[in-house]
Order: C-alpha cells, then sequence, then structure tokens
C-alpha cells in the first residue's frame, strides 16, 4: 500500500469517528494550557488535571505567578513528574511573559520556544490548539503511532516524524491529527502490547500486517514440526510392528 493510501484512509476514519478531538489537559485560557503543557511533559494528563485546580486557584494568571518563587510553585506540583524544574520552569516562563511579551502567550514558535521548559513539542500545542497554527506535536504516542501504521519512513526523531506527518497530512487536519494520534496511542495503540484485537485501523496497519504474517509463518513452522515428529513416531511403530511380525513368524 502506497504511503499516501495509508493517509487518505487515516483521515476518512478520524474524520469520520472523531470530527472534533480535543486535548485531555483541562484549561480555561491559553496561559493555563500554556502552564499545563509544560507541566505535562513525562507526566499524564489525569495527573495534571489532579493537580492544577489548586494551581491555577493560587496563581490565576502571569502576574501572580510572575511573583511566585519555585519553591512556592513546587508545593502545587509536587507529585507530578521533576517537580523541582518544573517548578523554576513555570517561574521563569511567567516572568518572560510579563516581561517580554506583554502577559501575552505568544502565537510564533520560535518566540514560544524562548520560554523556559517549552520546547518543539510544547510550542507547536500551543500554536496548533490556541492558535489554529497548521503545525503537529510529537510526543511519544505520535512517534510511536506514526511509524507502528507506516505513516512514516526511518523517521528516528520526533523532528523527522514531524516533518513527514506534515508533508503527507492535509494541512487543515495537522492539529486534529495530532489529537486522533495521541488518542489512539493512549487507549489502544499502546506501548508493551498495542489492543489490535480492537484496533479500527487493522486494515491499513503495517505493524499489524508484519505481526499477522509472522505468527502465520510461525503457526507454520509449528504445524511443519507437528508432522515432522509425527511421521517420525509413525516409522518407529511401524518398525515395530515389523519386527514383532519377524518374531511372530519364527515360533
Amino acid at each position: 500500500m502506497l504511503k499516501k493510501e495509508r493517509y487518505r484512509l487515516l483521515v476518512d476514519y478520524f474524520s469520520t469517528h472523531q470530527p472534533n478531538p480535543v486535548t485531555e489537559l483541562h484549561y480555561s485560557n491559553p496561559f493555563e494550557l500554556l502552564v499545563a503543557v509544560i507541566l505535562s511533559a513525562q507526566c499524564t494528563d489525569k495527573r495534571i488535571n489532579q493537580i492544577t485546580p489548586a494551581l491555577f486557584a493560587r496563581y490565576p494568571d502571569v502576574q501572580a505567578l510572575a511573583q511566585a518563587t519555585s519553591d512556592e510553585i513546587f508545593t502545587y506540583i509536587r507529585s507530578v513528574s521533576y517537580p523541582n524544574n518544573k517548578a523554576k520552569h513555570l517561574a521563569g516562563m511567567a516572568r518572560m511573559l510579563l516581561h517580554d511579551f506583554n502577559g501575552e502567550v505568544p502565537s510564533d514558535l520560535n518566540e514560544l520556544q524562548k520560554l523556559p521548559g517549552v520546547g518543539r513539542k510544547t510550542a507547536n500545542v500551543i500554536a496548533s490548539v490556541v492558535y489554529d497554527a497548521p503545525a503537529i506535536a510529537v510526543d511519544t504516542h505520535v512517534f510511536r503511532v506514526a511509524n507502528r501504521i507506516g505513516l512514516t519512513t526511518n523517521a528516528r526523531t520526533p523532528l523527522a516524524v514531524e516533518l513527514q506527518l506534515m508533508e503527507y497530512l492535509p494541512k487543515e487536519t495537522l492539529g486534529m491529527a495530532h489529537h486522533w494520534l495521541i488518542l489512539h496511542g493512549r487507549y489502544i495503540c499502546v506501548a508493551r502490547t498495542p489492543k489490535c484485537e480492537i484496533c479500527p485501523l487493522t486494515h491499513f496497519c503495517k505493524y499489524y500486517e508484519r505481526i499477522t504474517s509472522e505468527n502465520y509463518l510461525l503457526r507454520q513452522e509449528v504445524l511443519k514440526a507437528k508432522k515432522v515428529k509425527e511421521a517420525q513416531k509413525k516409522k518407529q511403530l511401524d518398525a515395530i510392528a515389523r519386527e514383532l511380525k519377524k518374531r511372530s513368524i519364527r515360533q
């Protein structure tokens, strides 16, 4: 199957079944989303949603967060991964937003990546979700699913995956595709044991094609070995039967 056909089938399926996907992070404005995405690095959205209500209640805007120390922020985010670093990032991010961007979350990818704690993935999330920019963020789920399905070829880095997705996906679907692939990777195409038995994409998935081919070949090998073993057993029984017949004739 050609790669373009895989992309067409992917877009056709999700456009029909998940036409309006959204992030699972809870937020009410661009500032809150930026904070949540920074916190979500190597952490689950579920955990972030558990701690952000108290964090946002204490620091409801950029001005409030900019006045906080990293130690103060730490007390609200201690249960997330790498809380010390993230507390420092949030404090630094808020101060830079206030002093360099008049308290507004920028829309430009390069400007976003100047903020502490904001890498390319986070910048792409903000640009696509908040500003509807033609960008796609590649996290571990997107990276895994894109490679498994066969949307990418020899893409060994998040950037390589991002560039190939942007090349083949229709521009207007980029923001949605980010959520399609994340949610598919989070609930069906999971890392250790993908749930292929309930996956609706198996008819064009390279991973499924490979494992089913491998399983078929393995079953064929097992059957072949079983037949050889049965033939050997029959040969031995026939030899014993002949020997017994010879002995009965001599007697």
